[in-house]
Formats: structure tokens, sequence, C-alpha cells
């Protein structure tokens, strides 16, 4: 008998820590506000009371009523979008319901179906506006990059610059040489090289004048001991600037040739440049005497002190 009545205890204690068990699992909520987010099967939802997040289960019932009387037609889970206000019940507290129950209006999806169509153009829009800005990101940085190699090529231009002055001043230098050496030199030989109106090519003649001319200039006592000066000259006929750059071409026909073919040293060559219409030879005013002035004046100079020696 006494075991009868343990077991009936026993059995009764079971069932208390049982009913107790579930209890503790979970209360029964309810509750209703508006879905704010949703990230997979979990459900942000905004309440009166605060914040509650309902997880969605494959047995959750989604449904929304039909007609005017209690019969719900159950739906996929997919309606469950922000913006939607809805009723949930389950078990849980009131931080976070495992859902048994879904319910909402079909106005209110329709409601929620309207927010959303409005917030796509914007996600698309702000999505268009960072791809701009990782756009124009890059094109800074390219930028930056491409004014840096422009810095970098100024900075070597600038070498090159200071370099090219360096040998601008030695030429300059030389020149200015050459030039203020005059004065310790007389003249041995003078030749005139002649050219057609508006033409600055040698003639064959001519040619032979030149070559006899250096070659008289090498045979000389040492290579510094002459200086071959070369003087070009035009006419009156044209323009001042265009018989200018005439003048200067005739000089530098004269002077490639004495260089190239004579093998005379460039340090041994003045050139006074372009004369242009300046000291004419004969009058302009004549066919003859404008073929005068259309000339190149070459004049081998000696040292004074190896012409006197001689």
């Amino acid at each position: 008998m006494i075991t009868k009545r343990m077991g009936i205890a026993v059995s009764i204690l079971t069932i208390f820590l049982l009913s107790a068990g579930f209890a503790f699992a979970g209360e029964k909520v309810k509750g209703k506000g508006v879905i704010t987010l949703r990230s997979g099967d979990t459900l942000t939802v905004e309440t009166d009371e605060g914040t509650t997040m309902v997880v969605v289960t494959p047995d959750t019932k989604v449904q929304h009523p039909i007609g005017l009387g209690a019969r719900k037609k159950q739906v996929g889970q997919e309606v469950l979008i922000p913006g939607l206000r809805l009723k949930f019940d389950g078990a849980g507290d009131q931080n976070q319901v495992t859902a048994e129950t879904i319910t909402f209006d079909r106005d209110d999806l329709s409601l929620a179906k309207v927010i959303q169509a409005g917030l796509n153009p914007t996600a698309q829009q702000t999505a268009v506006h960072t791809q701009q800005i990782s756009t124009g990101r890059a094109a800074i940085e390219a930028n930056q990059q491409a004014i840096a190699a422009a810095q970098q090529e100024i900075e070597a231009n600038k070498q090159r610059i200071a370099a090219n002055q360096d040998n601008i001043n030695e030429v300059a230098r030389s020149t200015e040489q050459r030039f203020s050496d005059l004065g310790k030199y007389d003249v041995k030989r003078e030749t005139k090289v002649y050219f057609a109106t508006g033409d600055y090519t040698i003639t064959a003649e001519a040619k032979q004048v030149l070559a006899a001319l250096a070659k008289e200039a090498l045979e000389s006592a040492g290579p510094k001991a002459y200086l071959i000066q070369v003087s070009g000259f035009a006419d009156a006929v044209g323009s001042a600037a265009t018989n200018e750059v005439l003048s200067k071409r005739r000089s530098e026909a004269v002077v490639a040739y004495l260089l190239q073919e004579c093998a005379i040293p460039v340090g041994r060559i003045v050139s006074p440049g372009a004369l242009g219409e300046t000291n004419p030879a004969a009058s302009n005013e004549s066919a003859s005497g404008r073929a005068e002035n259309r000339r190149v004046d070459v004049k081998l100079l000696i040292n004074k002190g190896i012409a006197g020696g001689s």
C-alpha cells in the first residue's frame, strides 16, 4: 500500500515538473507592431512597448482575414517585408518571440509594398552615387599620379635646360673670344660666293674657290694660326626680313660646305650671321649691282705673329 502511494506521488511530481518546464521554456506572448527590418528568418518589429525580435519558423502560420467573417487565408512568408503592420503570437518574452501565428491586413501589405517601391529607387540612386564617388576617387588618384609624373618631367626639363644653358654659354663665350681675337689676325685671302635671286645654293665654281681657300688655311702654320670669317648678304629685292633670312641661309650654306667637305674645324670659323641688305657692294638700282650684292664674303685670316714672321 505504501509502495502504491509513493508511485502516485512520484507521478504527480513528474507531471508538475514537466508543466513547470514548459512554463519556463517560454511564456505565451502576443503583440502587434510594424516590421522595420528583416534579416533572414528574424523580423525586427517596432511595438508600442519597444522592439521585439520575432523569429519565423517553417511552422509559423502567416495569414490574413478574408471577407467579413473569421476566415483567414494562409500565405507565404515572403510577404513579411519592412513596413508591414502585423499581429503575432508565440512563445518567448517581450524581447524575442518564436512566432506561431502572424496575421496582417491586405491593405497594410499593399501600403508596405508602396513604401518598398519608394525605397528601391532611393537605394538604386545611393548605389549610383557610391559608384560615382568610387570612380571620382579613382580619377583623383590617376590625376595625382599624372601630376607627379608631370612634376618629374618638369624637373628633368629644368636639368636639361640648365645643361643646355651651360652649352649655350660656352658657345657664346667661345664665339665672343673668336670675335675678340679678330684684332690679332690679318686678312691673307678674300673671296666672294655669288647666288641667284632668292637662292642659297652654292655653284660648282664657287665650291672650287672655297676648297682652295680651305686648303690654304689648313696648310698654314698650326691649327690655331688662322680663322675663316663668313658674312652673308642679299640685294634689296623683297622685304628686309626676307632678305635677312636669305642672307643667313647663304652664310649657313658656305659654313656647312667648309665643315663637311673641306674639313675645317668649327672653332676656326667666325660667322657674323645674317647681314641682309646692309653693306651693299654695288648699287641695287641695276641688275648687275644687285647680282654683286647677292653674296657671301669669305676671308682667310692669319695670325699677325705668324704673318709677320713669314
